[in-house]
């Protein structure tokens, strides 16, 4: 594999990515909230929402209308990253109308992922949280070339149609040519409970995924995240779990990033 010259960020020091081998097993919302927990927990926190073709991180936080501001310094084009809950967050969604759709081949949106990183004024970051689109493509792939990743979180689901997609995410990661380290796994949508019934647990989607895929690439199970509506409604009203208050799911993110410093 070709070896791209890496891009210098000497000030950050752990670049995450948050990754997962398909869509709708929530890694957005995994990203966005494990941004908020770390922020209070006292760690400087950058987002970065590499979803070009899908940007969803923009919405989460409320602030799909932002628009980056950009400045000319010592004759270079510099970014800087729309700030939220104390996290530097940015998007191709930053850049473009809501509603226009990116028509790009690979080369291009390579070149789009490689500006925010390289373009962007971070400052000094204790963890840089990366939102992989879902795949294995040209997009993952650049970004891993072109940064010194200090390790990948994989989301799945626990269903075994999930780990399916997973294990192929994994794969890439495990390449000899990539080798990023896998920091753990995080099991999302892992049981359903009603709310008039607290005690009670529904495996609606199977249950073990997690701890399985967790136990074949011997790495830790970082967290099972129930199926909770009040998680869902918190990305579409643009907030956080933590500003819901909801304690079960907020002490899963903070034993989370407990568990991965």
């Amino acid at each position: 594999m070709e070896q791209l010259k890496k891009i210098d960020l000497p000030a950050i020091k752990n670049i995450i990515i948050v990754a997962s081998g398909k869509g709708g097993v929530g890694k957005s919302t995994v990203s966005a909230n494990l941004s908020v927990a770390l922020t209070r927990k006292g760690y400087k926190t950058a987002l970065v929402d590499a979803d070009i073709y899908g940007p969803s991180i923009p919405k989460m936080f409320g602030i799909e209308d932002a628009k980056i501001r950009a400045e000319i310094i010592e004759e270079k084009e510099i970014m800087f990253p729309i700030e939220k809950n104390g996290i530097k967050i940015t998007s191709i969604g930053f850049l473009v109308d809501k509603s226009q759709g990116l028509i790009w081949r690979g080369p291009m949106a390579s070149n789009v992922i490689t500006h925010l990183f390289e373009k962007t004024k971070w400052g000094e970051l204790d963890y840089m949280i990366i939102d992989f689109p879902p795949g294995t493509g040209d997009i993952q792939l650049t970004t891993i070339q072109k940064l010194n990743i200090s390790g990948a979180i994989i989301v799945t689901t626990p269903q075994e149609i999930s780990l399916n997609d997973v294990r192929k995410s994994i794969s890439m990661f495990k390449n000899p040519d990539i080798n990023v380290p896998i920091r753990g796994v995080i099991e999302n949508m892992s049981w359903f409970t009603p709310v008039k019934h607290p005690k009670e647990k529904y495996f609606i989607f199977g249950s073990g995924g997690g701890e399985k895929l967790a136990s074949e690439y011997n790495t830790k199970l970082l967290g099972q995240i129930p199926l909770i509506t009040e998680v869902g409604e918190a990305g579409e009203k643009g907030i956080s779990v933590f500003e819901q208050n909801n304690k079960e799911v907020t002490s899963i993110f903070e034993k989370i990033v407990k568990l991965m410093a």
